[in-house]
């Protein structure tokens, strides 16, 4: 079954970084937000979940605040 999985980060963040190879690790694809870069991004981001800190990663609609691989494994569908 396919995920939808998109992680917001930015390149100084040494959880967005655990974050990122916890899903290469898993065989998890997803797809990377740089709010460092991506203004635009950040701003709704923040708007959306009302959290400024990352990593945030959308699972499926459901959202990861910082490192969680527990979180993750139960959100993502087999």
């Amino acid at each position: 079954m396919n995920n939808e999985v998109t992680v917001y980060s930015t390149n100084t963040c040494p959880y967005c970084d655990m974050m990122k190879s916890f899903l290469n690790q898993n065989n998890i694809s997803f797809t990377e937000v740089n709010v460092q870069i991506d203004q635009v991004a950040a701003q709704k981001l923040v708007e959306t979940t009302g959290q400024m800190g990352v990593p945030q990663t959308n699972i499926n609609g459901q959202w990861v605040l910082g490192f969680d691989p527990d979180r993750v494994l139960a959100l993502i569908k087999a």
